[in-house]
């Protein structure tokens, strides 16, 4: 596997590579096309020239070319009729055979009257098809290439100037292709020898820029595999503000690490809590079935021994199960059966266990606003939640103390159910982690408040508002709380509500 360093020097380079080659395959064919054009004004040029030098012979007054009439018979009849034909003489040979170059002279009805020297230089195949091909050209059109023995070719154009020289009705001239295509040969040639050079150079070069461009991502793999074995996640890793990709990549993984963090501190304390709530009643049962078990017992210390056993094993099958629960919640396999629910009934029947558990604590408990709503949720799961909250507020407040109740609507989308007591309250400093799984305010956390009748014991895991918090949560909703240490608090469960097409909260008539 290549590195991601080699690979974007292989595509830098590929990429320069046939941008290289379609560079130099435009310039070439820019150059051949230049270069034909080129020969094509070159011939036109030596046609013009044999021109002015016809021309200036015959202002000495020597003519070129004669017109001698002849007699040519019909094809029916007897009668002949006379007719001129033009012919070169001798003097038309004298002043061009000295010139050089390819050109033909064509005189009236595409009679050829002259041949350069070097035209008839070329072999006979050559020749006739040169003179074929310039006996139909006309002054005025595109040239024509004449393919030539030997892989060579020759372009030829044709002009003329009939009031100059008389019974001349065009000059053609020839230029082989072979002396333009040498430029862009040697150009090709260059190129081809360059092109692998260039393509080495640019593949070095690219394996260099991306060394230095991924040397901020190997600073950073590095911070990163130094924080991951778990015992040094305070780290962060430096972020480059002068990269902006790689600052984002920075900031991006320093969140992380400060979840990873905090979620490992999570995990520790929720290993260590849990350990220590089930230390210590695990302690309590061995200790009681060693004295169960003891010989020298008495029967009455015997059953009261298995009795606090088996309230301790009560606790921890509790505490299994709420565990369980958050867990089962964090994995998302918990389904919850979802139905049309009144919140009036519901929270009724939740006041009325509340009263049973006030009347026991000394705590006074009253309902005095409830309003009906409908929400889609788990009825069984929304009452857990609710005597979460009741039984916390009761818990924590002193005998002769207040709890009260309401359920109330918010608005037309949202109901509010909210627990309030004038308990122990809860530190300004500790509000924030009371959700917080196995944890305790400082005076909330102790299982022993004492009141007027003494010391009473106060059992709880630290569990109940966690999962208070999820089911609120699973229902679409929040759980908010609400306190002054000394004063009370409030928790508030917000849930939404099914509302009909006009917007307005539905209510199930039961």
């Amino acid at each position: 596997m290549w590195s991601t360093r080699a690979r974007l020097a292989a595509a830098y380079a590929g990429l320069l590579f046939v941008t290289l080659v379609a560079f130099c395959a435009a310039i070439y064919f820019a150059r051949r096309a230049s270069t034909n054009q080129d020969l094509g004004l070159r011939a036109s040029r030596s046609a013009e020239q044999v021109l002015r030098t016809m021309a200036a012979a015959e202002a000495t007054g020597k003519p070129l070319t004669t017109r001698d009439r002849m007699l040519v018979p019909r094809v029916t009849g007897d009668d002949s009729v006379w007719a001129y034909t033009v012919g070169p003489l001798p003097e038309l040979r004298n002043v061009l055979e000295t010139r050089p170059g390819f050109f033909l002279i064509i005189g009236e009805r595409n009679k050829l009257l002259y041949s350069s020297f070097a035209m008839r230089q070329l072999p006979d195949a050559d020749q006739g098809d040169i003179n074929r091909v310039g006996l139909q050209l006309q002054p005025g059109t595109e040239a024509a290439v004449v393919p030539l023995l030997g892989d060579d070719r020759m372009l030829l154009v044709a002009r003329t100037d009939t009031l100059v020289v008389p019974h001349v009705s065009r000059v053609v001239a020839g230029m082989l292709t072979s002396e333009a295509e040498v430029a862009p040969q040697l150009l090709l040639g260059t190129m081809l020898l360059l092109a692998p050079l260039l393509f080495l150079i640019s593949v070095a070069v690219a394996y260099v820029l991306a060394g230095s461009t991924f040397k901020p991502v190997d600073r950073l793999i590095r911070e990163v595999e130094a924080i991951t074995d778990g015992r040094s996640l305070h780290r962060r890793v430096p972020t480059d503000e002068a990269d902006e990709e790689l600052g984002r990549l920075a900031d991006t993984l320093n969140r992380m690490i400060s979840r990873l963090q905090t979620s490992f501190g999570a995990l520790r304390r929720f290993t260590a809590d849990a350990s220590h709530e089930l230390k210590t009643p695990l302690t309590v049962v061995r200790a009681d079935v060693e004295r169960a078990m003891h010989p020298s017992t008495s029967r009455q210390e015997r059953m009261q021994a298995l009795e606090e056993a088996m309230q301790e094993i009560a606790r921890m099958s509790d505490l299994v199960d709420s565990l369980l629960t958050l867990a089962r919640a964090d994995e998302g396999r918990f389904d919850l059966h979802r139905e049309p629910i009144n919140l009036e009934p519901l929270a009724r029947d939740v006041f009325e266990t509340a009263l049973i558990l006030g009347e026991d604590a000394g705590v006074t408990v009253s309902l005095p606003l409830v309003e009906d709503a409908v929400i889609q949720g788990d009825s069984a799961r929304l009452r857990q939640l609710f005597l979460n909250l009741i039984t916390n507020a009761i818990k924590y407040t002193p005998r002769g103390g207040h709890v009260e109740i309401t359920l109330s609507m918010r608005n037309n989308n949202e109901i509010g159910f909210t627990v309030r007591d004038n308990g122990v309250g809860i530190a300004a400093a500790d509000l924030p982690h009371i959700f917080d799984r196995f944890w305790r305010a400082d005076k909330v956390r102790s299982r022993r408040i004492t009141d007027g009748r003494g010391v009473v014991e106060r059992g709880g895991f630290g569990l109940g508002l966690a999962i208070a918090q999820w089911i609120a949560q699973a229902h679409g909703g929040t759980l908010t709380a609400q306190s002054r240490l000394g004063r009370g608090s409030t928790f508030t469960v917000h849930l939404p509500v099914v509302v009909s097409e006009a917007g307005q909260p539905v209510v199930i008539n039961s």
